[in-house]
C-alpha cells in the first residue's frame, strides 16, 4: 500500500467519496483525517477474474477521510449528488462511470427542468467524474425533449 502523502498528492488532497478537502496535517485517527481506500471496481474484478476476493492485487488506491472510508466499510461506494443541483431521476454515479470507462459511448445521468439546470449539472458531473476516474475524457450531451432536458455524458 502506498503512503498517505503520495496518494494525497495524487488526489489533490480531496476525498474521493465526499469530494471535500482533506487536511494532511490532521491526525489519521480523526474522522476528518486522511486515509487510503483501496477501490476495486466490479469492471476490474471481472476483467481479472478475481471477483471481490481479498487476494486481489488490482486495487486503485484513493484518498478518503477516515470517517468516509470507515463508514463505507467493505461495500460498494456511493458518490452523492450535489444537493444544490436540480435533477430528476439521477443515476448511481459509480456504476454509470464504470460502464462509460469500460465501453465508451453515451450514458444518461439525469433529467433537469431547465437548460440552465442541465448545463450546471453537466459541468458538475464532468468536474466530479474527472476526480473519480482521472483517465476518462468526457463531454456533455444535453438534449431537450418533453419540456425537460436530458443530461448525458460521452466518453
Amino acid at each position: 500500500m502506498a503512503r498517505v502523502e503520495d496518494i494525497g498528492q495524487q488526489d489533490n488532497w480531496r476525498c474521493w467519496l465526499c469530494d471535500d478537502s482533506v487536511d494532511p496535517a490532521m491526525s489519521v485517527n480523526d474522522d476528518r483525517g486522511p486515509s487510503v481506500d483501496a477501490r476495486m471496481t466490479d469492471r476490474k474484478a471481472k476483467k481479472k477474474g478475481k471477483g471481490k476476493s481479498k487476494g486481489s492485487t488490482d486495487l486503485h488506491e484513493r484518498l478518503a477521510h477516515r470517517g468516509c472510508n470507515t463508514g463505507k466499510g467493505n461495500i460498494e461506494a456511493v458518490v452523492i449528488w450535489n444537493e444544490q443541483l436540480f435533477t430528476i431521476d439521477p443515476v448511481a454515479i459509480i456504476p454509470t462511470v464504470d460502464r462509460l470507462a469500460a465501453k465508451g459511448g453515451r450514458e444518461i445521468f439525469c433529467r433537469c427542468p431547465t437548460a440552465a439546470d442541465a448545463d450546471t449539472t453537466a459541468a458538475w458531473l464532468i468536474d466530479r467524474i474527472s476526480r473519480l476516474e482521472p483517465g476518462l475524457t468526457l463531454s456533455s450531451d444535453i438534449q431537450e425533449g418533453g419540456g425537460q432536458y436530458l443530461v448525458a455524458l460521452r466518453a
